[in-house]
């Protein structure tokens, strides 16, 4: 595969420097659908079945692997610059969303589903992943002044990057150009029903009878029904890949306190100045962040959201407990 290939696909020196002398022969292919039993791989003229011995669910969409072309088979997983994980409440271990990804495209409608404290869960899950956060405003034709929605949004995290459009609309894909240039991988993450599946099929400039199916949302409550069934990798028409991923209904913190500490940045820089190294920013005497709440500096609602997602990130993040070399996984449990 020659290198101009490659770099279209998303490969970069991080990928190149994982080659040795053993891989000689090998082909980088691209993971671009991960199924029960099977992956599909991408190899920028074409995808094919990638033949594997294991797991699927070791594999996430937009991986790197390493191919004997002969066999097809998935000889070697390379290190991944950048994950996408969130935990699930039934399973064990997390599980993956999207790998090697350069921006999220954290997508709401400017209607019902518009919910702070959800975005603030994306945007954690983004910082700890190593991804760069966009949030993308929605169905902004369908209300009278979207503004509101883009104040909201860009108070969550400091230098957010905020872009309203109109998901049908011929300049969608122009609005997003930034983000999605030759190489660049983005991915789609939201609720049902807030037009993932409408922006995937404008930046792909997918034909009618390609075309990702829409579904409506509810009248009530602004819900959608699912139209995305699996993660997928697409060729961007300005020569990016993007990553559709299903509707999220709920998202479990865990493992994200690099990230926490990015999205409440205000509160991360005045916990040095509280009286204890180990308050809770809920009681104690001399808190800086209580005092910032009584100042009118800082808004209780958001103390009480990262309040949240401390606590719930604690909770489910284990622990290694026992003695050296005989460590087990723990819960690490709640603060007090």
């Amino acid at each position: 595969m020659t290198s101009l290939l490659l770099a279209g696909l998303g490969w970069s020196s991080f990928f190149a420097e994982q080659l040795g002398p053993e891989d000689a022969g090998l082909v980088p292919v691209r993971i671009a659908v991960v199924h029960r039993s099977r992956l599909m791989a991408e190899t920028g003229s074409g995808q094919l079945r990638l033949g594997l011995q294991g797991n699927t669910m070791d594999f996430a969409v937009g991986d790197w692997v390493l191919m004997d072309p002969d066999s097809r088979m998935a000889v070697r997983r390379l290190d991944r610059q950048t994950v996408l994980r969130r935990r699930t409440e039934s399973a064990h271990i997390p599980q993956l969303i999207a790998a090697n990804i350069d921006t999220l495209f954290i997508v709401t409608s400017c209607n019902e589903d518009f919910n702070p404290a959800r975005l603030e869960r994306y945007l954690a899950l983004a910082n700890e992943a190593g991804a760069n956060p966009v949030i993308v405003l929605t169905k902004v034709d369908q209300v009278e002044d979207p503004a509101p929605y883009r104040a909201q949004a860009e108070a969550l995290q400091r230098g957010l990057q905020v872009v309203m459009l109109n998901g049908r609309a011929p300049d969608a894909a122009a609005i997003l150009a930034p983000w999605c240039g030759p190489g660049q991988t983005v991915a789609l993450v939201g609720s049902s029903g807030v037009g993932k599946s409408t922006l995937l099929n404008t930046l792909a400039d997918k034909a009618p009878e390609e075309a990702q199916a829409t579904g409506g949302i509810r009248e009530n409550d602004a819900k959608g029904r699912h139209t995305t069934t699996a993660r997928s990798l697409h060729a961007i028409a300005g020569g990016g890949w993007v990553i559709d991923t299903p509707g999220m209904r709920t998202l479990h913190v865990s493992d994200v306190a690099a990230g926490l500490d990015m999205l409440f940045a205000e509160i991360t820089e005045l916990a040095p100045q509280c009286r204890f190294r180990d308050c809770t920013h809920a009681h104690e005497p001399g808190c800086a962040v209580q005092a910032a709440v009584a100042a009118g500096d800082l808004p209780a609602a958001r103390l009480d959201r990262w309040r949240k997602l401390d606590e719930e990130n604690r909770a489910n993040t284990p622990v290694q407990s026992g003695p050296k070399g005989n460590k087990t996984v723990v819960p690490r449990g709640r603060r007090r």
